[in-house]
């Protein structure tokens, strides 16, 4: 059910999401608005949604992603995020915040895409 599903996605710390192909995807997108951190292969929508955890980039940085389609990959990282849970706590709970704050709401589409009009008009 729709509602369980919602209950266990915003229950978890981290949501694995292992895709080979994603033309966009939901569940990262719940999972940020949960604080629940996608661990996600870096592919389609994903990659368009997720941005990977560096303490460079700790401003933007919501969740974990690896590239590779082989399971020592998708192994890594979650040892990575789990690690970052453990030993890293404050930059953990800062990408939560940020994945919470993380607008992908139809009206700033909308204006990215009229945006994006209005500057190929040009």
């Amino acid at each position: 059910s729709d509602r369980l599903s919602h209950m266990l996605e915003s229950g978890a710390d981290f949501f694995v999401m292992p895709s080979r192909y994603e033309p966009c995807g939901l569940n990262q997108m719940y999972s940020l608005r949960y604080g629940t951190l996608p661990i996600v292969r870096a592919t389609g929508g994903l990659v368009d949604t997720v941005r990977n955890y560096s303490p460079e980039t700790l401003d933007i940085s919501t969740g974990f992603l690896f590239h590779d389609l082989y399971p020592y990959a998708l192994n890594s990282t979650i040892r990575w995020a789990a690690s970052t849970y453990r030993d890293k706590k404050r930059d953990f709970r800062r990408m939560q915040h940020n994945a919470m704050s993380a607008d992908y709401s139809w009206n700033r589409t909308a204006q990215e895409y009229e945006q994006m009009y209005a500057d190929a008009h040009k």
